[in-house]
């Protein structure tokens, strides 16, 4: 009687649009580099864009290149568990059944990818016959996808469509860019097949573009608004990883001030409202809207490449204050729902 009474009493505590228990949270760098370079590992997963690294390293298993035995599509992905980017990739893996390796990379010393040049996340090493390495996640997405609807081309020269283009951002710094990364490298036959008619694929694509350029820029501000939030983003962290008394103290209090103020930076430079929640909000409703009132998902009645994207952005800040806000104030939940359910399927089919 006493342990139903301690069940009802925490589901009470559990938001009222969904009566379960938070997977995740939204977090910064911890672990045993020590408070300084804790502070330093969680600015440079915010503040580039990469996203945030989960306090306990989960590392399943590393590969290198060299590693990957040949044969059919093996897959190891680098990445910061609660990088929006990063659970994009995860996000289109999941939905098409296609099984993959995790390694999770430390921002601080980022030593897991020191084989790359590259040096943000994600990372993916994909085996079709031999090892190629995939950067960004609208590249990996897009070149994965061609390679599962084309068989007239090899992964490797699917990828070599893709070529980097050297840019400079206005702060001067030099960047790498994918001019035609939301493009699927189809031939006519198999363009008419996947869109049927021009309209769906230059909506897929813009899209696509939008959860990059605008919506992925709306989670850390929102996470960290206040104190409150960026301490209970914080103190999630310090429960799930592994800290000494010290350590901890400094992850939770120490840690949360910087990245409440590193959000302020954030909510300056994309232009945000002073109450950061109704631009998330507008943004949201703004998709919704897109779908509009007939279709389950924007692919119709399966997810496109566009509501994987979506879908993969929001699910980081799943189990905090701004997720639950969002479910509650927007028109999001039920096309959220249903997206969990058809990749919680694809992952039984597994």
């Amino acid at each position: 009687m006493a342990a139903a009474g301690r069940a009802w009493r925490a589901a009470a505590l559990l938001p009222p649009w969904r009566l379960r228990a938070p997977r995740r949270a939204y977090g910064a760098a911890a672990g045993a580099a020590g408070g300084g370079r804790l502070l330093l590992g969680a600015a440079f997963a915010l503040g580039g864009g990469a996203g945030l690294y989960m306090a306990a390293r989960h590392r399943l298993r590393e590969h290198s290149a060299a590693e990957l035995p040949a044969g059919t599509l093996q897959l190891t992905l680098y990445q910061y568990k609660t990088c929006p980017f990063c659970s994009k990739v995860r996000a289109f893996l999941d939905y098409h059944g296609l099984p993959y390796e995790i390694v999770e990379v430390n921002p601080i010393m980022r030593k897991e990818i020191k084989f790359s040049s590259y040096r943000k996340v994600p990372i993916l090493l994909a085996n079709a016959g031999s090892p190629l390495q995939l950067n960004d996640s609208s590249v990996i997405i897009s070149a994965i996808k061609t390679y599962l609807i084309s068989k007239r081309n090899s992964l490797e020269e699917i990828v070599s469509f893709y070529p980097p283009m050297k840019t400079v951002t206005e702060q001067g710094k030099e960047v790498f860019e994918y001019g035609n990364k939301y493009w699927l490298m189809l031939d006519e036959k198999e363009t008419k097949r996947v869109y049927p008619v021009k309209e769906v694929r230059v909506e897929e694509m813009k899209w696509r573009k939008w959860a990059d350029d605008w919506l992925v820029h709306l989670i850390s501000p929102n996470v960290y608004r206040t104190p409150r939030e960026a301490l209970a983003s914080f103190d999630y962290i310090v429960r799930e990883g592994k800290f000494g008394t010290v350590e901890g103290f400094f992850a939770k209090y120490m840690g949360a001030v910087a990245m409440f103020f590193i959000s302020k930076r954030l909510k300056k430079r994309h232009h945000l409202q002073d109450d950061v929640r109704e631009d998330l909000y507008a943004a949201v409703n703004e998709w919704v809207k897109a779908i509009g009132k007939h279709r389950l998902f924007m692919g119709g009645n399966q997810p496109n490449l566009a509501d994987l994207a979506v879908y993969g952005v929001l699910r980081v800040m799943e189990g905090l204050e701004a997720f639950d806000d969002m479910m509650v104030n927007t028109k999001i939940q039920p096309w959220y729902q249903r997206m969990e359910e058809v990749i919680r399927k694809a992952e039984v089919k597994v």
